[in-house]
């Protein structure tokens, strides 16, 4: 049988703003960057935390990235009922990407501070795969400029760390140099976020009831 832990926009509006200040005092971030569709909705929360007075709101890209595929669930009756629920996948495959057209300034990574964001660190995989795809930009930037340029700099910040086997790998230096957090580190636990309920009042009792709320 398959956990649920349910997670509520006031939970998530909160762990965005515990979160905050550790990343202001370690990173400081130029761009957010989304990893959809989970990223979305803490990367717009996190933005209004992150925000210093006087200052223009960090810009916000979205990729999109999908990892997850739906299978069958076993019943105890030994029957399956598809679509039940969501398991890890094994391939990333991408939908959307960068449009940095629209940034003036900022018309490519190089020498940025960059905060990747998402909601659930599962298997890394797919973290894994937006880093070593947005240095491969990175390069590509600076070869058409001609130059190295400053250092370009990636963190992630992600709602949930799932405390398991990861099968994928971060870069050694951003460990070292603290660019990764999650608010909050779980067993592994199916998590339910209020942006995937189609009945919000149904979801936020499944997380009162289980003291969350």
């Amino acid at each position: 049988m398959v956990v649920k832990e349910y997670v509520t926009y006031n939970q998530v509006h909160k762990l965005c703003q515990e979160s905050a200040p550790r990343i202001l005092s370690d990173f400081q971030p130029e761009l957010i960057i989304a990893i959809g569709g989970g990223g979305y909705v803490p990367a717009r929360i996190l933005r209004s935390f992150l925000k210093q007075p006087g200052s223009p709101n960090i810009p916000i890209q979205a990729i999109g990235l999908s990892l997850y595929e739906q299978l069958p669930s076993k019943h105890s009756s030994g029957s399956n009922t598809p679509g039940e629920v969501e398991v890890p996948g094994t391939k990333v495959t991408r939908t959307q990407w960068l449009d940095l057209t629209s940034l003036g300034e900022m018309e490519n990574l190089v020498g940025k501070k960059i905060l990747i964001v998402d909601e659930v660190d599962d298997t890394r995989t797919t973290l894994e795969y937006a880093v070593k795809e947005l240095e491969k930009d990175v390069e590509a930037a600076r070869k058409k400029l001609g130059y190295e340029g400053a250092k370009t700099e990636f963190s992630i910040f992600v709602l949930h760390n799932k405390n398991k086997e990861k099968k994928g790998h971060l870069p050694q230096d951003m460990w070292n140099e603290n660019r990764y957090r999650a608010a909050r580190t779980v067993e592994d636990v199916w998590i339910c976020y209020p942006w995937e309920a189609t009945d919000i009042d149904a979801h936020d009792e499944f997380a009162r009831k289980q003291g969350g709320a």
